[in-house]
């Protein structure tokens, strides 16, 4: 391969950012709007689960079964994500591992986990865990719905648009 060509090559290929899945507890509708940008934009894309996961057949796509296990899927996430990668999960303690990372944590439901906000959502998350340890009943989310949807289609083209531009001010 010509030099020229392996430059080529090597720059169709969006990112060096990968897509990490917290699959278990992943929407159905969040994992197809995962799979058609990954061929959209190349970017590998990794569920991972303690079951085995259904995935298109697709150079991008892949997923990764887990030993069962309370937080073992998390822990495989932190310990192979790099700084730059984003990860998509509702888990609010692994999100905060991720920013640790130096990586970006995505909500199915749109909102990007940060710096700033991630110990209090924790602080929150401990609380409600509390409650309901001792039997308070409070109730859960609301059904995921096309608002829901559609807010994680825009935070995801958003952080992807942002990923495409960063790489072509380096290329």
């Amino acid at each position: 391969m010509s030099r020229q060509a392996r430059h080529d090559s090597e720059n169709t290929r969006l990112s060096t950012m990968k897509i990490w899945v917290d699959a278990d507890a992943c929407p159905v509708p969040v994992k197809e709007m995962l799979f058609r940008a990954a061929e959209r934009t190349q970017i590998s894309t990794i569920l991972v689960a303690n079951i085995k996961m259904q995935v298109p057949k697709s150079a991008y796509i892949t997923s990764v079964k887990v030993d069962s296990g309370a937080d073992v899927a998390d822990q495989y996430i932190v310990e192979t994500l790099q700084a730059g990668d984003l990860v998509i999960t509702a888990d609010v303690p692994l999100a905060a591992d991720v920013i640790e990372k130096g990586g970006l944590a995505l909500n199915p439901r749109g909102s990007l986990f940060s710096p700033e906000t991630i110990k209090a959502q924790l602080t929150m998350r401990n609380f409600m865990d509390e409650l309901r340890g001792s039997g308070v009943v409070t109730g859960g989310q609301a059904a995921f719905n096309h608002s829901d949807r559609q807010a994680f289609a825009n935070a995801l083209d958003r952080i992807l648009t942002q990923e495409s531009l960063r790489q072509s001010k380096q290329a």
